[in-house]
């Protein structure tokens, strides 16, 4: 079945609490994130807390998951590099670009990790529909496209498409950790020191890029009321609650 149509709601067993929505001021290091995900993700999966999405941005860092291929990256002295545990390959995170560190216990939705990347995939998709801009999964190719009509067709007659959102999952004992990073004003000159997720047939956008000149804050929101519709209910809690 493709991704396309699998039941993208993921919605928590009745009783279940909301999930934590948290949002971290600043810039956050890449190895302190790796180690908040760790001590969250144990203590979801022993029942000690409720499920967290933690919205970050990271100073410029490249990071290479379980996929990556060492000649994608082609300025290995441009950004620190992180090797990190999740599927796919290399990626850029950097200021202007929201990561959102998703850490769900399956047990309590849906034990299908198909089906929870094409419900994070649903999220991002919905997320640019309310700002007009149509994004689209492609069954060879984890993440969101946007076409691009105006720029030249592809060497094989095919309209050209740009990445705007990226997919990195992790799951111990069926939680979940790691996420998605959806471009909204990065430096997309940054992307060209590696072979974005091992695709180099496809270019890279965001939304300001694609003439939306949006606010990190009101990028938040539209995902926020998004991630609800497929996952259920948040609730606020600060950095400085955590």
């Amino acid at each position: 079945m493709l991704r396309t149509d699998l039941q993208h709601q993921m919605l928590p067993l009745a009783g279940s609490p909301p999930v934590r929505w948290r949002i971290a001021d600043g810039l956050v290091p890449y190895d302190e994130a790796v180690a908040t995900m760790e001590k969250e993700v144990a203590a979801i999966g022993e029942g000690l807390a409720p499920e967290l999405v933690w919205l970050v941005e990271h100073p410029s860092l490249y990071t290479a998951g379980t996929s990556a291929n060492a000649a994608d990256l082609i300025e290995p002295d441009r950004f620190p590099v992180f090797a990190t545990g999740r599927g796919g390959e290399y990626t850029y995170h950097g200021p202007g670009q929201r990561v959102a560190y998703v850490m769900l216990d399956l047990k309590r939705r849906r034990q299908d990790i198909r089906a929870f990347v094409a419900a994070l995939e649903e999220v991002i998709i919905r997320t640019l529909d309310s700002m007009n801009v149509r994004g689209e999964r492609r069954e060879d190719r984890v993440g969101v496209w946007v076409r691009r009509p105006e720029k030249p067709l592809l060497p094989d007659g095919t309209m050209s498409e740009d990445k705007i959102a990226a997919l990195g999952i992790r799951v111990r004992k069926w939680v979940t950790f790691h996420g998605l990073s959806l471009n909204v004003d990065p430096d997309l000159s940054h992307f060209s020191g590696i072979v974005p997720c091992g695709i180099s047939a496809y270019g890279v956008t965001s939304l300001v890029d694609l003439g939306l000149p949006v606010m990190m804050a009101d990028v938040d929101i539209r995902l926020r009321e998004a991630f609800e519709q497929i996952f259920g209910d948040t609730a606020n809690e600060s950095l400085n609650e955590a």
